[in-house]
């Protein structure tokens, strides 16, 4: 029997007014994390001349990294580490929240179709309430064997990406051959997702359509990819060893007690330098407020949950 979980995305609104339709893998109730991966969104091909695009007003973080990722399009990302980048197909864009961050993300008046993946990684004890950081990386890209790969974060098939992590992690675009089978040396004491895009792509024996996310638990040191099609096959592999701190995620907050979470979204509601101002953002609104907290205690989810798990993602 393989052991290779299916999970299945759920379709969510992302962001203010306007909010746009995306495909949500993690987290859920089957699987919050898969090593330090914690939110797994995955949009697109959205025709922005049809639908208007992604417009979202200044929003804050803390304790994680958010890893932005297209495969087509442009988005404008605003920041009060002060940086202004515009995200593009294959770029690395990633921001660290630290103790408090805040950006918006607004599709730019010359993108056609969006298509990609935003991510977030939870950032261990160590990190979570260090400095907000932004770096801008271009992988180069790695021919293998039946695939093109572009190493995100971490590293695969001897190819290190020069990012540097807070907890051991893998991030990867591998766009397969048509009919191509990829086999792929991985580290034992990782546990492994792939996202596919354009699929289906079969994980060592299960097949995966497009929008799933298959697991894989530690304990193997090859990992096996099939394009069953005559045409080209892309995914995200995701990896990490498994993430043992209690994770309370909650909006757009990573923390780990009720009150803490409390705390964040008392702040950002206050207005408080926590999160800092986000400067030439002119979207319909000025900043997304905080829903309410849940009337019930917020728990730190658990990896994998166990019965009655009552964690809450507002």
């Amino acid at each position: 029997m393989s052991d290779v979980q299916i999970i299945s995305s759920r379709e969510v609104p992302l962001g203010g007014p306007r909010a746009m339709t995306v495909r949500r893998t993690l987290p859920q109730r089957a699987r919050s994390l898969i090593g330090a991966w914690c939110f797994v969104d995955h949009y697109g091909p959205d025709d922005v001349a049809a639908t208007g695009g992604m417009d979202v007003a200044p929003h804050p973080h803390t304790g994680l990294q958010t890893v932005s990722w297209l495969f087509s399009g442009e988005i404008e990302h605003r920041d009060t580490t002060g940086a202004h980048e515009i995200v593009r197909p294959g770029e690395l864009n990633l921001m660290t929240a630290g103790s408090g961050v805040a950006h918006s993300e607004v599709s730019t008046a010359s993108c056609g179709v969006l298509h990609g993946v935003q991510l977030w990684t939870a950032l261990p004890d160590s990190a979570r309430s260090g400095d907000r950081n932004f770096v801008h990386h271009v992988p180069e890209p790695l021919h293998l064997d039946g695939a093109v790969a572009r190493v995100l974060l971490g590293a695969l098939a001897g190819s290190p990406s020069p990012v540097p992590t807070a907890s051991p992690l893998l991030g990867a675009e591998l766009v397969l051959d048509p009919s191509a089978q990829v086999v792929l040396d991985v580290a034992p004491e990782f546990e492994h997702g792939v996202l596919v895009d354009a699929g289906p792509v079969i994980l060592d024996d299960v097949k995966l359509a497009p929008a799933e996310l298959g697991y894989r638990p530690p304990g193997s040191t090859r990992l096996r990819l099939t394009n069953p099609m005559g045409r080209p096959a892309r995914l995200m592999l995701l990896g990490g060893e498994p993430f043992d701190e209690p994770v309370i995620m909650w909006w757009n907050f990573i923390g780990r007690t009720h009150e803490e979470i409390g705390g964040f979204r008392e702040e950002w509601e206050a207005g408080s330098e926590r999160f800092g101002q986000v400067q030439g953002y002119t979207g319909e609104v000025a900043r997304l407020p905080a829903p309410p907290l849940p009337t019930v205690r917020l728990k730190p989810r658990l990896t994998p949950p166990g019965p009655g798990d009552p964690s809450a993602w507002g």
